[in-house]
């Protein structure tokens, strides 16, 4: 029987199979943590109503799903900075506790809504 081990395989087969795999943690935190500072950055600076409610909706639905009781616990900022702000410091409350550097959280425009100005 050939052996599957991933490092086994030929780079063009790892990569394929590596597309078809689930994303690992280190992974979805990434790309969690990119949508939502992104998501965060387009949010009006003075909502409606009606968008307080759905990004309150939004971060109530997707705490059932991502499960963190912390985060299922502080989803509820109604401003776009408010907002910004929460989620860059629940970011590096997790980047502490992963040893990672934190993100100067008075650059959260720069980074996640102003930054692909730059971009062709």
């Amino acid at each position: 029987l050939l052996s599957l081990r991933l490092g086994a395989l030929p780079c063009s087969r790892r990569k394929k199979q590596a597309a078809e795999c689930p994303l690992n943690t280190e992974e979805l935190g990434q790309k969690t943590w990119a949508f939502l500072h992104t998501m965060a950055a387009y949010y009006p600076e003075q909502p409606s109503f009606t968008q307080q409610q759905e990004m309150a909706q939004f971060f109530n639905l997707l705490s059932k799903f991502y499960p963190c009781t912390t985060c299922a616990t502080n989803l509820r900022n109604s401003s776009r900075q408010n907002l910004c702000q929460w989620l860059c410091e629940l970011h590096n409350h997790v980047n502490k506790m992963l040893g990672k550097h934190p993100f100067n959280c008075s650059q959260v425009d720069e980074r996640w809504r102003d930054g692909c100005k730059g971009r062709s």
